[in-house]
């Protein structure tokens, strides 16, 4: 069974209204649906409310930032004209068909987003295909995925338990291998493989793409999406700046937000990350076993320091390099952009992403700089802009996506996904495409489909 055949058959156990701890509003059967508050413009909330605005339902965005978008977002340098970065999410995957079918319907043209991987390890450099991992490592990974289409249900589940770094020395990868695969596969989840769990990581490897979904990207920024969809549905009907405060449920929600502002409606989409949702003050309380999932559940600490440069000295469009320094991973920022200039995103996670965000600017650009050094030399002269976001102090957010640990996939992420009362849950978080904007879109479309279900 694969994580969305998995995902869909869990779901059906649980229904709307299902939730523990709200028994005081729990209605066996509710009238039609009116109206309804989302909470948070970004892909899960935009795409459930394309949904219920299709099916005539009055809906009412509460955004707390000042744009739309949430985790979107697009940047253009001021030292690079005609440019486009991503600060935020960066990958359209080639599996991710809802995403490529809301692209087809705006018209937004999608360009290759693949790289060609060097490594940096103890100061020595190897170009993309002069190195590889070890005979039994390497016949592992090519074999990845029949290996888990092979395992019983219950096999996989219990992987759930452990963690990617113990499958893999259990596979027989050696110290070199393990650290080659913790440089590239902490870039996925944000964190050490040591900790992150072994049936997502294994799920995510071996039902992907070769590329591991890093396949795509927009032209002319990721943002484009939230535009059009912006456009679609009307920025009338979204509120910037409307930080929720309470949410009240009888016999339906009051909203009040930071400014005073309140909004009533049928129904309730949460679409804020945990960190966001446990901010606010919800009566009643949210059920026990919901926060307890909600106190556990951690997101990668993932940082993006883009250098500007004014010649694009790694030559190769495709260019990205694991390292083993405090900067970790570089990739090509504005692959096949035709600009004299480019720019190398350095993408950092965990602690040290970390170390890079609290250092002075001149700390970390010495760190930076240091790491390429093994590869192309003394590239300074050719820095024109250095650029900084480190997700993990996000003020709505302290991360940049869920990271997964032991035993929480199959646990954490069911319960959260379970509505409370009269208020339906979204977001990357829950969905199986965790961590990709596929998933955000996703989730929010099934949310809207738990309400209009009755």
């Amino acid at each position: 069974m694969k994580r969305r055949e998995f995902l869909k058959k869990t779901s059906l156990a649980y229904p709307a209204l299902a939730a523990v701890g709200t028994s005081e509003i729990f209605i066996q059967k509710t009238p039609p649906v009116k109206s309804v508050i989302i909470i948070g413009s970004g892909l899960a909330g935009l795409s459930a409310t394309r949904k219920l605005l299709e099916k005539g339902i009055k809906v009412t965005i509460l955004e707390a930032r000042n744009r739309a978008g949430g985790r979107v977002f697009s940047h253009k340098p001021t030292t690079a004209p005609g440019n486009v970065i991503e600060l935020g999410a960066e990958w359209v995957g080639a599996s991710h068909e809802s995403l490529i079918a809301l692209c087809n319907e705006f018209k937004l043209e999608l360009v290759d987003n693949r790289f060609q991987s060097d490594v940096t390890i103890n100061g020595q450099h190897a170009k993309a295909g002069a190195w590889k991992m070890g005979e039994q490592a390497e016949k592992f990974w090519e074999n990845k995925t029949s290996i888990w289409e092979a395992m019983t249900e219950a096999e996989k589940n219990a992987l759930d338990k452990t963690d990617w770094w113990r499958i893999l020395t259990q596979r027989g990868f050696n110290e070199k291998d393990l650290a080659i695969r913790e440089l590239l596969d902490s870039t996925d989840f944000g964190e050490s493989i040591r900790h992150v769990s072994g049936y997502a990581a294994f799920a995510e490897y071996a039902e992907s793409s070769p590329n591991n979904e890093m396949d795509l990207k927009i032209r002319g920024g990721n943002s484009m999406l939230i535009d059009k969809m912006v456009e679609a549905i009307g920025a009338d009907k979204i509120l910037l700046n409307h930080q929720v405060k309470n949410i009240s449920q009888d016999k339906g929600v009051k909203v009040s937000c930071e400014n005073g502002k309140t909004f009533q409606a049928d129904r309730l989409i949460c679409t804020a990350p945990t960190w966001s949702l446990m901010q606010i003050n919800w009566m009643p309380v949210l059920s026990a076993r919901y926060l307890e999932a909600l106190n556990a559940l951690q997101y990668a600490r993932i940082g993006k320091f883009p250098m500007v440069f004014s010649e694009k000295f790694w030559e190769r469009e495709d260019f990205d390099m694991v390292t083993d320094t405090p900067a970790h991973y570089f990739y090509h920022g504005t692959k096949d952009q035709n600009t004299t200039g480019g720019v190398l995103i350095c993408y950092a996670t965990g602690d040290k992403a970390d170390v890079l965000a609290s250092v002075s600017k001149d700390q970390r650009r010495a760190i930076i700089l240091d790491a390429l050094k093994p590869a192309f030399g003394d590239v300074s002269k050719y820095v024109n802009e250095e650029l900084m976001y480190y997700w993990g102090q996000d003020a709505f957010s302290r991360g940049a996506y869920a990271f997964y640990g032991k035993n929480q996939w199959l646990t954490l992420r069911m319960e959260l996904g379970k509505p409370q009362g009269l208020c339906h849950f979204a977001g990357e978080h829950l969905a199986d495409w965790q961590g990709f904007m596929e998933g955000a879109i996703n989730s929010g479309e099934e949310a809207a489909t738990q309400i209009l279900a009755g």
